[in-house]
């Protein structure tokens, strides 16, 4: 299963945790990192156990879990970018005067109006999720749809694809095959995104790629291989430094 549809298929609880137990190891649910069962780990002189060390892979790379969470994509995650700095600074423990002073806005009741608009918004998502995992009991006919990748750039309707569709789209611009070159580039935003995904499903994890290397890469799926590692980053896939010296499959 790949790292996106973990990360939307994930409990509340591993989801607070960063990480599922799978039967052999543990696996980070912000990046794919795996941890192995059984192993002790090293670092910094000191020794832990599979679990814990996974816990501190989380610290050490992405901060914390609220840290990522918070600054994923506004569309992934229904808030604003002003409730984003006012959930970071009460994740911090601050309190609402400090918080008045270090955004300069209205007074300390503002901040409380912003606090009960926060809870509010729990009050709804929770009641939102429950009725839609009512639902999943009930709606036999629901399709199955293509996960949105935790990096997309844009969230939007090319999003609306069912898993019977990609099948289709890349059976038609994969005739030999998702290992052999494409027949064309899509035309349509829906089948770009499908066939960009296998593309960039098909990059290692955790490589920093030379611009060189990734380029022969992207030869083997189509010639014009700048117009496909444009579409990489474009689409949120793919990442690079700013002089376009390397470039990584983004997690």
């Amino acid at each position: 299963m790949e790292l996106s549809t973990m990360f939307w298929e994930a409990s509340l609880e591993d989801l607070k945790r960063g990480y599922i137990q799978e039967k052999d190891s543990f696996r980070c649910l912000l990046c794919g990192e795996k941890v192995e069962k059984g192993i002790v780990y090293p670092l910094e002189d000191r020794f832990y156990e599979a679990e814990r060390f996974m816990r501190i892979h989380i610290e050490m790379s992405h901060g914390s879990v609220f840290d990522y969470l918070v600054g994923m994509d506004k569309k992934l995650t229904g808030v604003t970018d002003h409730q984003k700095s006012l959930l970071r600074l009460f994740y911090q423990g601050k309190n609402d005067k400090d918080i008045q002073k270090e955004l300069e806005i209205g007074s300390t009741s503002t901040i409380r109006h912003h606090r009960f608009a926060l809870k509010e918004k729990e009050r709804q998502a929770r009641t939102f999720l429950a009725m839609m995992e009512l639902l999943k009991e009930k709606d036999e006919y629901a399709p199955a749809f293509l996960p949105v990748h935790k990096t997309a750039a844009m969230v939007d309707d090319r999003y609306n694809v069912t898993q019977e569709e990609q099948v289709s789209i890349l059976k038609k611009y994969f005739p030999e095959g998702t290992s052999a070159p494409l027949l064309k580039f899509p035309p349509k935003e829906k089948q770009r995104l499908v066939v960009l995904r296998e593309i960039a499903q098909q990059l290692k994890d955790g490589h920093l790629y030379e611009e060189r290397e990734l380029n022969e890469v992207l030869k083997g799926f189509q010639e014009d291989y700048v117009m496909i590692r444009r579409y990489l980053i474009e689409y949120g896939f793919v990442d690079r430094k700013p002089d376009g010296s390397q470039y990584w499959v983004k997690k």
